[in-house]
């Protein structure tokens, strides 16, 4: 059977049927807004046999392509056949046995199973846009177990590199240098944090006195990263600098 009249698919897996497109087949005479006023006298409902659509459409007048939109109404199969047999007339007959050779065609056993298949399809796609959205929550999860304490710059680039961010530590020494987060300025605060990640507490400074071969003593510091910087920096390089690890 040709395809007397377009139908479609909505997102809820019904087949639905252009109310437009199905005034214009059965060859109505009175305009389209009256007629289907007067078919929802019969009890249908919006939102529940059917839904309003505003549709562009383009007419040429003259010489000019004129767009206007129009009110139109996707109504489910059930709505559509009961319409077309309101309406007493041979080509409101061909429309729903149309309309019954559709829905048969629809519950067969292969549309059964390619519409199972399709839904298991969607499925799939939701679940990895799920996991990637989940992403950001997984890793700072992880980031939290081993924010209890602080850890060297060294470890936090193993992390980042656990997390999918390809970065070692000397690229990760320049680029903490390059955004500010530690001192780039050569001497003797080269590589300490800088006042800017102290105060978002980012970083502190382990202080450990070393003795020398000839007695004297000196004391080291080192910059050991928070477990609020790991999270921030874990998060940051996920949502934002990614590319620039790479």
């Amino acid at each position: 059977m040709n395809d007397l009249i377009t139908t479609n698919q909505n997102e809820n897996g019904d087949i639905i049927v252009s109310g437009r497109e199905l005034h214009e087949f059965l060859e109505v005479d009175s305009k389209y807004q009256d007629w289907f006023s007067r078919m929802c006298g019969y009890g249908f409902e919006e939102g529940l046999d059917f839904v309003s659509k505003i549709e562009p459409t383009q007419k040429k007048e003259g010489s000019r392509i004129v767009t206007r939109n129009l009110e139109d109404h996707h109504m489910k199969l059930d709505m559509a056949k009961e319409i077309a047999m309101i309406q007493r007339s041979e080509k409101g007959k061909q429309a729903r046995q149309y309309f019954l050779h559709i829905e048969k065609m629809w519950n067969s056993p292969e549309m059964v199973m390619k519409r199972a298949l399709e839904y298991a399809d969607k499925k799939v796609i939701e679940l990895k846009e799920k996991i990637a959205l989940d992403k950001p929550k997984v890793i700072f999860a992880e980031a939290v177990e081993v924010s209890s304490s602080s850890i060297l710059i060294g470890e936090l680039s193993k992390l980042l590199k656990q997390n999918g961010i390809e970065i070692g530590q000397n690229r990760l020494f320049k680029w903490l240098r390059n955004k500010g987060y530690l001192i780039k300025k050569k001497g003797e605060m080269f590589n300490l944090p800088s006042q800017k990640s102290m105060d978002l507490g980012l970083f502190e400074i382990k202080k450990r006195i070393v003795s020398n071969p000839d007695g004297s003593s000196r004391t080291t510091r080192t910059p050991k990263v928070t477990g609020k910087g790991q999270i921030y920096f874990i998060n940051k390089f996920l949502n934002e600098d990614k590319q620039l690890a790479n």
